[in-house]
């Protein structure tokens, strides 16, 4: 007889997702960066510093005693993490790099068929980069000078950076360390240590892990959420895993509007619904790319929480903002906040403040916002907070 699907409930289901993602507990306490990433499973990376950058931001979540050196320290010097593209260019612990040997053809196959990218140099041309950053140690595209050839329509790029970029995608060079966001590549011999670049388990395995991996930091999931985690491994080969499984356990996750969707999840998933803890009623500020924000339709079914990042939206046309924040509070999406620092004035700047349908704006709720500014504060390295949003305190979403 087929067992029935375990039911979780709505706030259990919240529950179960923010304690695998690191954001039931108070963000206080002694820092284990290289854990912490491994955790997650990556950081992805962004170049857009509002405040703080994403993967700086998505780490301080988690533990507020991080600060914006610490992750290039632990890239560059430590060699704790290398980067690469999972859905996006992101950070991935070290050993993890033998189960993502696979992902570096997968990729090599998809740039070459990318018709933007057939403007990249030849193999002679990819040689002498390569012979380049060999003999000179790690350089940048700005030390190569080639030029786009035709039209310069908005898209297109010029050769060498092209050529870097498949080199990258495909792991014969590797990303050394950045510089003000400034991507340096080098020989992966010399980034990767030799025990993981010769370790390489059969595909099989590594299809294995990238699946049992990613739904463990899911808490549960559908086959859709699994292959998207990593984006490592096409659907069909997470549904031929899930195929081979014969611990997963079938739910049915409530969703924030009372509707009931099937997923699968660990075989310890009742164990985990005993000891996962109830999230802190801290107020925490988010990155737009935090794991729990950046699956928008997963944040909607959980949190029946509508969000989407409005930076490529033309400013006539955006419902909220360039660059807002969603605020979660212990298991709770209340609101959402435009905010932005300028370090030369020291300053962090809140310009507007809404609050979610439904949610009081309480006295405590207020004083539990400006405690959270006060500490993202110091994330930016500014001392003064400045708020231009008290008119909008009442205003709700549009």
């Amino acid at each position: 007889m087929t067992k029935a699907p375990l039911e979780i409930r709505n706030r259990d289901a919240r529950r179960l997702w923010l304690h695998a993602q690191g954001l039931s507990a108070t963000p206080t306490g002694p820092l284990d960066l290289p854990a912490l990433i491994q955790g997650l499973g990556f950081v992805q990376l962004d170049s857009i510093r509002v405040v703080s950058r994403a993967h700086d931001h998505i780490i301080w979540s988690r533990n507020q005693n991080y600060r914006e050196p610490m992750l290039d320290r632990l890239m560059r010097e430590d060699r704790g993490v290398f980067e690469h593209f999972t859905h996006d260019a992101s950070v991935i612990p070290m050993e993890f790099y033998p189960y993502w040997r696979r992902q570096f053809r997968r990729l090599e196959e998809k740039v070459r068929g990318w018709e933007w990218h057939r403007g990249m140099l030849d193999a002679n041309g990819r040689n002498a980069i390569v012979e380049r950053i060999r003999k000179e140690g790690p350089l940048s595209t700005k030390s190569f000078d080639t030029k786009i050839k035709g039209p310069r329509e908005m898209w297109r790029r010029p050769p060498h950076k092209l050529s870097l970029d498949y080199l990258w995608y495909a792991g014969d060079l590797s990303t050394s360390h950045r510089e003000n966001f400034t991507k340096f590549y080098d020989l992966t011999e010399r980034v990767i240590p030799a025990h993981h670049r010769d370790d390489e388990p059969p595909e099989q395995d590594q299809v294995d892990w990238l699946c049992r991996e990613a739904l463990d930091r899911l808490g549960f999931g559908s086959e859709g959420d699994i292959q998207r985690f990593w984006a490592a491994a096409d659907l069909a080969e997470v549904k031929d895993w899930t195929g081979r499984q014969k611990r997963l356990v079938p739910v049915r996750i409530e969703t924030a509007a009372g509707d009931w969707v099937n997923a699968l999840a660990p075989e310890d998933t009742e164990v985990r619904l005993m000891s996962a803890p109830a999230a802190t009623s801290r107020l925490r500020i988010l990155s737009p790319f935090d794991p729990v924000i950046r699956d928008r339709a997963r944040l909607q079914r959980l949190f029946g929480f509508d969000y989407r990042i409005e930076i490529f939206v033309p400013a006539a046309k955006r419902v909220w903002g360039y660059y807002v924040y969603p605020l979660l509070e212990g298991d709770r999406m209340v609101g959402r906040i435009e905010a932005k620092a300028d370090r030369a004035a020291g300053t962090l700047t809140v310009d507007q403040l809404w609050v979610e349908p439904g949610v009081q704006w309480t006295s405590a709720r207020a004083d539990k916002l400006d405690a959270e500014l006060a500490r993202f504060a110091r994330l930016a390295n500014v001392k003064t907070v400045i708020r231009k949003d008290r008119l909008n305190l009442d205003f709700q979403r549009r």
